[in-house]
């Protein structure tokens, strides 16, 4: 899939069939959010998100292909990456939030694309992401993801050490986690 020369709509509605999704940015947006919500349950997650992207959501007769397509389609139409792969515990680390960079994302599309996403009544949920990507460097919200993701271990200088983790302190999402994973994660640190 190329989303500059292939039509994401007929990819969509190829790949899903006759069963109609819905595509729209805040859908997917909602849906991040939902998945990040510590109070609700998985099984309720996934009734929430099938309602959230299938208008006719009832009507649907092989859930798990549903599911599978649903995440699909907030992949941007993208594989998941190899889990075996050695990868660096930041490059999983949460760097942006739709609930508390709101602000900053919502300013980042205004000044940057001359954009009100407040005033779209429609954007596809695959452009909205290559928009977020494409954001230049001089946006707050690209300063700020970037501070959050410098690995500290990494850095030698020791001013430029302290400047950057002043600024991880500053832009520090909250910590969502609950008390069995931050443990988890301290039990793992150890090992």
């Amino acid at each position: 899939m190329n989303i500059i020369v292939d039509d994401i709509d007929k990819i969509v509605k190829s790949k899903l069939g006759t069963i109609k999704i819905r595509t729209d940015f805040r859908i997917s947006i909602m849906f991040e959010l939902l998945m990040q919500d510590k109070k609700i349950s998985k099984k309720e997650k996934i009734v929430q998100a099938l309602n959230l992207y299938y208008p006719n959501y009832l009507q649907i007769k092989n859930f798990d292909k549903a599911i599978e397509d649903m995440l699909w389609f907030y992949r941007c139409g993208k594989e998941l990456a190899n889990s075996n792969t050695n990868i660096s515990k930041n490059i999983n680390k949460q760097i942006y939030s739709y609930e508390f960079d709101d602000e900053y994302i919502y300013s980042a599309f205004l000044h940057y694309y001359e954009t009100d996403i407040q005033d779209i009544k429609y954007l596809h949920w695959w452009k909205f992401k290559a928009m977020f990507k494409g954001l230049s460097e001089k946006e707050q919200i690209v300063k700020i993801m970037g501070y959050r993701a410098i690995n500290l271990a990494e850095i030698k200088d020791l001013e430029t050490k302290k400047k950057y983790k002043n600024l991880q302190e500053i832009y520090a999402l909250p910590d969502m986690r609950t008390e069995e994973e931050k443990e988890s994660d301290f039990a793992n640190e150890l090992w």
